[in-house]
């Protein structure tokens, strides 16, 4: 696998390797002891590619944020290993990795210029001072930030001091980078804004990103994969696609995005097909790799924008309960006949508008292959 990276006087070279940038191998991670321990990582093991955007999602807790600090040393493993491009450096202390992290705070120095910022770090590690400005103007240049590279950083926005945090740390051309939450500080537009140029960024360096983040639209947005992680476990990994379309269990299915869930009795389970009788006897087959017993008891879930809401036909039945328009689509809210909500999502067209109205007798049509089989 090729990567592209910064090389000493900002110039970008290639690299080949098919090593892991960055891994996780069996870590546990317990904070304190006897009737005080709490354990925040259970057995994680993840292996993040050379060149690879990759994402820690879950919610506050799960244990995200303790991987990402084990990775940069501010944290230790009570038990498992910790490699960087095949090395164990589980025990090296943060200096001594070549590894940065960006936090929620920016932690830049105000009395300093930009471009002193993003030196400060260079001249801590006693570079040449050629190689310095040399870096320091290509960092200025990737962040697309020259033109302020004399003002201090109390005088620049939110979103330019957030490229100034993410120049310094990537002027030392560090193997992988470790973001922490970094855009939860600004407004919505800005951080859209920013999940773009964190991609651009990313690609244009060649090195691993490891993000972290609570945002299901940024995970979706940025990575090439994502790790969708809950109470100190890693529950699937794998890119945007497959974790929104085929999300493996309830949480996962639940936790990205919205999602209806039925249950069901396998009434059929061959050839990477089950059918399934939902309870109002309705029958849906669905793709499943693997083989079901046949009167097992599953839950399925369907995404609300994989559904259509019509007058009559073939379907779930039901009546309109809510109707509510946020500009790009409507969100349909539907009972069904025994007593579920189900939400079905429609994008608002000029020549498709709906025509329904609360109390009206609806039935949901299924796009096929829509519905997935979870595991509980």
């Amino acid at each position: 696998m090729k990567s592209v990276a910064i090389a000493a006087g900002g110039k970008l070279t290639l690299q080949q390797s098919s090593m892991p940038a960055i891994e996780a191998r069996n870590v546990v991670k317990q904070f304190g002891s006897g009737t005080h321990a709490m354990v925040a990582l259970y057995g994680v093991s993840v292996a993040i590619a050379q060149n690879e955007f990759f994402t820690l999602l879950g919610p506050s807790g799960c244990g995200k944020t303790t991987l990402l600090r084990m990775f940069a040393g501010f944290e230790f493993p009570t038990s498992g290993t910790i490699l960087l491009g095949g090395d164990n450096i589980a025990a090296l202390p943060p200096f001594k990795r070549p590894v940065n992290t960006v936090f929620q705070s920016y932690a830049l120095f105000p009395h300093m210029s930009v471009a002193e910022n993003i030196a400060f770090g260079l001249e801590m590690l006693g570079r040449p001072r050629a190689e310095i400005t040399a870096r320091v103007e290509a960092m200025l240049t990737l962040v697309q930030l020259s033109a302020l590279k004399d003002r201090r950083t109390d005088q620049i926005s939110g979103g330019q001091a957030q490229r100034v945090a993410l120049a310094r740390a990537l002027a030392p051309a560090p193997k992988v980078l470790l973001l922490d939450e970094p855009l939860s500080a600004l407004d919505y537009k800005l951080r859209k804004e920013m999940q773009i140029e964190l991609k651009r960024i990313q690609a244009q360096t060649g090195i691993t990103f490891v993000f972290v983040t609570h945002d299901q639209e940024e995970a979706l947005t940025m990575s090439d994969r994502i790790a969708v992680m809950s109470a100190g476990k890693i529950l699937q990994v794998g890119s945007p696609h497959d974790i929104y379309q085929r999300p493996e269990n309830r949480f996962v299915a639940s936790f990205i995005g919205e999602t209806n869930f039925l249950t069901g009795m396998v009434q059929a389970s061959k050839a990477g097909v089950t059918t399934v009788k939902l309870q109002d006897q309705m029958t849906v087959g669905i793709a499943s790799p693997r083989t079901l017993a046949v009167g097992e008891k599953v839950t399925i879930a369907i995404r609300p924008e994989h559904s259509a809401l019509n007058n009559a036909g073939e379907g779930l039945k039901g009546h309109l309960k809510h109707i509510v328009y946020s500009g790009t689509d409507t969100q349909f809210h539907v009972q069904l006949e025994l007593g579920e909500t189900f939400l079905v999502r429609a994008q608002n067209r000029i020549d498709q508008m709906a025509s329904f109205v609360i109390g009206d007798a609806v039935v949901i049509a299924l796009q096929a292959n829509a519905a997935q089989i979870l595991a509980e």
